[in-house]
């Protein structure tokens, strides 16, 4: 029996499970790593590589360990509820190590092209060169498959400020930020409030003379933790509140607004958006009220231009003496190894079913993982993606027909365009728990509620009304595994283990454990709301 091989790229968060998956379809994998180690961006560097994504030294994951952890390997109840970067690396390395998946890797290998062979109408294979970046050497393979596991940030996007050229003063992206070091007593301008322009303006703020962070919109800003010092992920992403926000979205994103001005008005530390709350990607960041509120960080409006010194804002208002300016302007995605116009990419927009599969394409062997911005957990999709591409490319999966395809296409883009504000960032995303039901209903792994509520009424009450980890992903169909009950049981024993690193003595009472008889109430409540519809399914 002929065993197919798949060719895949990139060793970080998705190109990991990739191989996993490969395996545990019996596919032979090779994965080729750029950099002589894995982990993609989660692994740490000091020094600089263009086209290679780094965290930066003191980034921690905005996601808790249960929602982020690939499904059938839980993060290790030791591990902090939210991880650093070296936390996150040493779980791939464990992950790694667990399935035998570095075996398959090829290090300071390069793709140079990604190229459909002459017989692909009729064998669906791919040639594919590599370079070897220790010898210089190129050498030409044959795959029947390819998983593009490269991820999406790498390219820097840099906007054309005008006077920008004239600034004496030092430029550079937030990609080729990684510590504080050298920044001591300097006037920062940071442009652009997502995720990275927030950590870079946060961490540069306790050694800085002044940051100032540019914003157009302004931003919501999310705290990791909620009430009770609880993750706020593994409260908000479930079943239950996705459908509520669903079926009444207005009074959801009010509710929601409402919330996060309790923590801090965001009207008056300048940092209220004209959109609302689930409409532009939500800043995640524990700090920043409090930077801006002891003045070590000022919030300005949208640059309007440069000058050798300063920088001139469009409400009229001008800052001089700025030591460095740092573009958190975000990043421009493509595939330069791919053969020309197989997969086009404009204005950061690519038209792929599932965010993976090319329509137009004669034989579905080449699938693009990683490739989204979803409101919660990046690696839970990668994985799903993973494991539905592996069984397409071995016949056990059907893509739907091109006409279904282009289909769905359209209608997410169109979706898209109402809901979120229009910009270069909002061309990925995806909402967490509906893509992730989307992957599973293909891949025939997606839990039935109806039967799980008349077999294990106990385990679908978990699932629908608690978080929405990745185990229930491996609860049946294929890729089941036997461990995932017991994980999805005990998933809040893990998130809270770390916490416990002084007795307390009976007598103390926990708080959150008084949560429980209130989430039974809800649980009852919404039960005969709910249970209708996840029958039906």
């Amino acid at each position: 029996m002929y065993i197919k091989k798949v060719a895949i790229i990139g060793a970080g968060a998705s190109g990991l499970t990739a191989i996993k998956c490969c395996l545990d379809e019996g596919l032979v994998p090779t994965c080729y790593e750029r950099s002589e180690d894995l982990g993609g961006l989660w692994n740490y560097k000091d020094d600089v590589r263009p086209g290679q994504g780094s965290v930066m030294k003191s980034t921690v994951i905005n996601v808790s360990k249960e929602i982020m952890c690939y499904s059938d390997f839980p993060i290790p109840a030791e591990f902090p509820m939210f991880m650093h970067n070296t936390y996150v690396l040493l779980y791939f390395k464990m992950y790694a190590k667990q399935f035998g998946l570095e075996n398959y890797i090829q290090f300071c290998t390069e793709i140079v092209s990604v190229k459909r062979s002459k017989e692909f109408s009729s064998t669906g294979q791919w040639v594919i060169t590599v370079k070897h970046k220790t010898t210089g050497k190129e050498e030409e393979h044959v795959y029947d498959a390819v998983l593009v596991c490269s991820g999406h940030h790498a390219d820097v996007h840099i906007p054309q400020f005008p006077g920008l050229d004239r600034f004496k003063g030092k430029v550079l992206h937030s990609h080729d930020f990684r510590h504080t070091a050298g920044y001591e007593a300097k006037r920062v301008l940071i442009v652009g409030i997502g995720n990275s322009g927030g950590d870079v303006a946060v961490e540069l703020s306790r050694v800085a003379s002044q940051v100032f962070l540019s914003t157009r919109r302004g931003s919501w800003i999310l705290n990791r933790v909620a009430d009770h010092g609880l993750p706020l992920d593994m409260i908000k992403i479930s079943r239950f509140a996705k459908t509520l926000a669903s079926m009444m979205p207005n009074l959801a994103q009010s509710f929601a607004e409402g919330q996060l001005n309790k923590k801090f008005d965001h009207a008056l530390y300048s940092l209220k958006p004209k959109h609302r709350i689930f409409q532009q990607s939500i800043v995640i960041n524990d700090d920043l009220p409090n930077r801006i509120a002891c003045g070590a960080i000022k919030i300005k409006s949208n640059v309007t231009q440069f000058t050798e010194n300063g920088v001139q804002f469009d409400d009229g208002t001008f800052e001089d003496d700025i030591d460095v300016v740092i573009l958190a302007t975000g990043y421009v995605f493509g595939f330069p190894f791919m053969e020309k116009g197989l997969i086009d990419v404009r204005q950061n927009k690519v038209e792929l079913f599932k965010y993976m599969f090319a329509p137009e394409l004669e034989r579905p062997t080449l699938a693009v993982v990683g490739f989204v911005q979803p409101s919660g957990a990046f690696m839970p999709i990668s994985e799903l993606q993973c494991r539905l591409a592996t069984r397409i490319f071995k016949g056990d999966v059907r893509l739907p027909s091109k006409d279904e395809m282009w289909s769905d296409i359209r209608t997410k883009a169109s979706i898209m365009s109402h809901k979120y504000v229009e910009c270069q960032r909002h061309t990925i995303q995806v909402d967490f728990i509906p893509f992730l039901d989307e992957l599973a209903q293909l891949n025939g792994c997606k839990p039935n509620f109806g039967a799980m509520f008349l077999r294990d009424p106990v385990l679908a009450c978990k699932c629908i009304f608690g978080p929405c980890t990745p185990y229930q992903f491996r609860l049946e169909g294929p890729g089941r595994w036997k461990g995932a009950r017991a994980a999805i049981m005990t998933q809040w024993d893990r998130t809270l283990q770390p916490l416990k690193t002084r007795p307390l003595g009976a007598e103390v009472e926990v708080k959150g454990s008084s949560l429980g008889f209130l989430k039974f109430l809800v649980a009852f409540v919404g039960l005969f709301v709910l249970l209708l519809s996840f029958c039906m399914q």
